[in-house]
């Protein structure tokens, strides 16, 4: 009997951990930057918070942020990113990718 309730434990905890819904991103002091092209305007967020949509010819991103910033390949921030640090930069794929501050 103890097995058992030892093993239901463990799986009730490793339950809640996987459905756990994710904490919503705190917001950044700063500016986020996106370059596009020579013919468009900056795209700039001050203090970015939560799940920002990417514009669809975005190719450059600049973190001038107290907060890393995570790149996503979808405009939802779900998939895996790459991470750009405060006062750095980073290439990003066209498309519909989004952006998001770690916490």
């Amino acid at each position: 009997m103890k097995k058992f309730l030892a093993g239901a434990a463990v799986i009730a905890a490793a339950t809640s951990l996987a459905t756990a819904a994710p904490a919503a991103a705190e917001s950044a002091t700063g500016k986020v930057i996106v370059f596009s092209t020579e013919l468009t305007e900056l795209a700039v967020w001050e203090d970015p918070e939560d799940c920002v949509k990417l514009p669809v010819d975005a190719h450059v991103l600049v973190n001038q942020t107290d907060k890393n910033v995570v790149i996503y390949g979808d405009p939802l921030c779900l998939t895996p990113g790459l991470t750009v640090a405060p006062g750095y930069g980073s290439h990003v794929a066209p498309g519909f990718g989004s952006f998001s501050v770690v916490r």
